[in-house]
């Protein structure tokens, strides 16, 4: 199943459930997967879990994955903590990194997490990569625009005319 797509947890339960009532008919593991259009081995996994345990082991699960690591109230208070900027946080710098952002989930919440597991959290709260723009923080944008308006027009150098 492609990541990303939701599953149909109760769909999936009922095709469980009539395997198991095929089954209980006396239909063969093969042919229930035929006429269900699933895996000869998931059939046999069904009919083992219903020889063991009945019914009960045939219900949906109530979620999919791995449990999340962090919960959703940590995960609020790393987003008011990204927001607050990494000089809040204690860094030198007001750039954000993912081995930044690592280091205070790991700090703050006793949680380790990889890189990747990083970026796919930040995109999952919103977060997008974003690049510093490169302007000094001293820098006079009216100044500029004078400039830009005044002197450069003075300085700049115009081409003579074509001869046609």
């Amino acid at each position: 199943m492609p990541t990303g797509v939701e599953r149909d947890f109760i769909g999936m339960e009922q095709r469980r459930r009539e395997a198991a009532r095929l089954l209980r008919s006396g239909e063969s593991q093969a042919e229930v997967a035929r006429r269900l259009g699933v895996s000869r081995q998931s059939v046999s996994r069904w009919a083992q879990a219903l020889e063991r345990e009945g019914l009960r082991a045939l219900r949906r699960a109530k979620r999919a994955g791995r449990r999340p690591q962090l919960q959703d109230a940590q995960l609020r208070q790393l987003v008011r903590l990204l927001e607050a900027g990494p000089e809040a946080a204690g860094f030198a710098t007001g750039l954000w990194t993912l081995p930044r952002v690592r280091q205070v989930i790991e700090q703050r919440f006793g949680v380790r997490l990889g890189t990747t597991r990083v970026w796919q959290l930040l995109h999952g709260l919103g977060f997008s990569p974003q690049r510093p723009t490169g302007r000094a923080r001293q820098r006079d944008e009216v100044a500029i625009e004078q400039w830009k308006r005044k002197r450069w027009p003075e300085l700049k150098k115009t081409l003579p005319p074509k001869d046609g």
